[in-house]
């Protein structure tokens, strides 16, 4: 008897989590796979955890999530965006990838096409198989600063297209949207009333004079939009796992049911811990952020210095996104000899899409001295083999 289904057969495996368990059997490798900052999470965030188990928050709560959370991000919104935000429009989630699996849920129907950026963060695709919707990759290309462009989006829409993803800051590219790009995708978004879900993790993670610009900050396509964000990355509390869901409340409102038969609710001492965050000092964004600057020039000005990478600046995350196409050599193999041979683990590009071979995706979320200690460690290599 076969007893795994089809989802189960044909869901995509990580290559980012391949790479990261191979680099767990070697040691002394310097890990630049993983998008997780090197930060701990800031203690008055603990505290409030700590203090919401000693008051008891260890039951159920709402689906949706507690009052003040919900209340918390409707707030934050009202005031970045300058339009009035209401707890009825927030469904709390299990971080971000859970908010875009409830956004998902939601609105697609089997058969239904999904356009994602291509190259994208992987578990899209995985997502929307198991709905048995459809994913349509539109490349972007390095000369466009690795920027979904509206006109490539425009001729991959289709009757059966329903929804498109959309990542900016970009993981794994590190580019940035400007409002300009927003607005030109947001009248495809229109002309054919799509449903936009809006991957915006990375929000508080840019640079320079880059200005996170969301397409929910269009008046005439604010419905369409739903925010997914996540506290994961921005106070680096990924391991805690709570993020949300902002916008259309009619389509919120179908949140909660779904929720109650996949995990009921996030825990009530970890929505506290989410409002001390969202509530508190920002300070402590601002200086990863500092932190995160300065490692991304480490990185990208030491992977340049290298004869056979080049590596455009990053807008936002931190990711940098670096072509070896000189090296004419499969981006995974190139990764594999990295780590056997330079004791450095990356990822390949091919595992964010067709659109990624030729490149590997470092993550600069990593000290100052093991970022440069891994250029010259490649440095070596490179001179060595090539």
């Amino acid at each position: 008897m076969n007893y795994l289904s089809n989802v189960a057969k044909n869901y995509p495996a990580s290559a980012i989590r391949r790479m990261f368990e191979l680099a767990n059997q070697y040691e002394d490798v310097i890990k630049l796979t993983v998008g997780e900052p090197n930060f701990e999470t800031p203690d008055y965030i603990k505290e409030a955890a700590k203090i919401g188990i000693d008051e008891n928050l260890t039951h159920y709560v709402s689906n949706a999530g507690t009052d003040e959370l919900r209340q918390a991000v409707a707030k934050k919104y009202t005031i970045e965006f300058g339009e009035e935000y209401t707890p009825d429009q927030v469904m709390v989630a299990f971080g971000g990838m859970e908010a875009i699996m409830l956004a998902l849920v939601a609105t697609i129907n089997p058969g239904d096409e999904v356009i994602i950026a291509d190259p994208a963060y992987p578990n899209y695709l995985g997502q929307i198989l198991m709905l048995g919707g459809k994913a349509v990759p539109v490349p972007v290309y390095e000369e466009n600063e690795f920027k979904l462009k509206a006109v490539d989006v425009e001729k991959a829409v289709t009757s059966k297209t329903k929804a498109i993803i959309l990542n900016s800051p970009s993981n794994p590219l590190g580019s940035v949207l400007n409002e300009k790009d927003i607005r030109e995708l947001a009248e495809v978004v229109l002309k054919h009333n799509l449903i936009v879900i809006s991957d915006e993790v990375y929000e508080k993670i840019i640079y320079d004079d880059e200005v996170h610009f969301s397409m929910a900050q269009i008046p005439e396509v604010k419905e369409n939009v739903l925010i997914i964000n996540s506290l994961s990355k921005t106070y680096a509390m990924t391991g805690w796992r709570v993020g949300f869901v902002i916008g259309n409340k009619d389509i919120i409102s179908v949140m909660p049911k779904i929720q109650e038969g996949v995990a009921s609710c996030v825990p009530p001492f970890i929505q506290k811990a989410a409002v001390t965050a969202i509530n508190g000092p920002q300070s402590v964004v601002e200086e990863m952020v500092t932190h995160y600057k300065r490692r991304r020039g480490i990185l990208i000005n030491g992977l340049n210095e290298i004869p056979g990478f080049s590596c455009i600046n990053s807008a936002g995350a931190f990711y940098a996104f670096a072509n070896i196409k000189e090296f004419k050599k499969p981006s995974e193999d190139f990764a594999i000899e990295l780590l056997n041979e330079a004791k450095v683990a990356v990822t390949p590009g091919s595992a964010f899409g067709k659109m990624g071979e030729g490149y590997l995706r470092f993550s600069f979320a990593n000290s100052d001295e093991n970022l440069i200690e891994a250029i010259n460690r490649i440095k070596s290599y490179v001179k060595k083999n090539y």
